[in-house]
C-alpha cells in the first residue's frame, strides 16, 4: 500500500466515544497508513542506524474501558518489542502528529543512557535543531520547544530522566493536524526520514 497522507478524519478518530468504536476506527483508518509508513521507512531507518529495524504498531491491548487518546507506530532494532529499547515513533493525537526518538520508562538501562547524554551534553545539545520539541511523558500532548529551552534547563530535564523512575525522554517534531505536509505522502515521508537521520547520532549514543 502506498502512503498518500493523513486526512482530517484520521485526527477525528479521537473524538469517537467508546473503546470498541474508537479502536475499530484506529484499525480501519490509521493502522493501514502506519503499515505503509513502516514499510517505507524501516529500510531508511536501518541504513541510518546500522541495524535492521522492525515495525511495531500499537495494539492498545491492555485497555478495557478508556479509549486511547493517541496511537502510534514504532521502529526498533528488536523484533519482539520496542518499549524496552530506544526507538523511533510516529503517531497521532487529536490535534497533532508526532515524530519521536523515544526513550520511555520501561527502558531497563534508562539511568545509564541518561548519564551518557549528560556526559556528552554539548554534542547532544548541538545535534538537536531549535524547531524540535522535548517531552518527558509520552502519554501527554504537551512538549517544550528546544528553541526556548536554555542549556541549563535542558540539562535539568536530562537529570530528571536519569533520576525519576517514570520520567521519559522523547525528542523530535510536532506537526499540527492542519499542516498541508501531512496530506502529501511523499513530503511527509521525506520529513520523517530527515527527522530520523537528524536524531540518529543520539540513537547511536544510546549504545555506547
Amino acid at each position: 500500500m502506498e502512503f498518500k497522507g493523513f486526512d482530517r478524519i484520521d485526527f477525528d478518530t479521537f473524538s469517537i466515544e467508546g473503546l470498541d468504536e474508537r479502536m475499530e476506527a484506529i484499525r480501519g483508518r490509521i493502522q493501514p497508513k502506519f503499515q505503509a509508513i513502516g514499510e517505507q521507512l524501516s529500510g531508511d531507518a536501518a541504513v541510518f542506524v546500522g541495524n535492521e529495524m522492525h515495525l511495531h504498531i500499537a495494539k492498545h491491548a491492555r485497555r478495557t474501558v478508556n479509549p486511547p487518546k493517541d496511537t502510534w507506530l514504532a521502529l526498533c532494532h528488536n523484533k519482539r518489542g520496542y518499549k524496552k529499547h530506544p526507538h523511533f515513533q510516529i503517531g497521532l493525537f487529536d490535534d497533532h502528529l508526532f515524530i519521536w526518538l523515544a526513550y520511555i520508562y520501561e527502558l531497563p538501562n534508562k539511568k545509564e543512557i541518561a548519564q551518557t547524554f549528560l556526559d556528552h551534553f554539548d554534542t547532544l545539545n548541538d545535534t538537536i535543531p531549535n524547531d524540535y520539541v522535548l517531552s518527558m511523558d509520552h502519554t501527554k500532548k504537551d512538549a517544550e520547544s528546544m528553541g526556548v529551552l536554555s542549556a541549563d534547563d535542558f540539562s535539568k530535564r536530562l537529570e530528571r530522566f536519569r533520576d525519576v523512575k517514570k520520567a521519559e525522554f522523547l525528542i523530535g517534531r510536532h506537526i499540527d493536524k492542519d499542516d498541508p505536509i501531512l496530506k502529501d505522502g511523499e513530503q511527509f515521508l521525506a520529513l520523517a526520514r530527515t527527522t530520523f537521520e537528524t536524531l540518529t547520532p543520539i540513537y547511536r549514543m544510546s549504545f555506547v
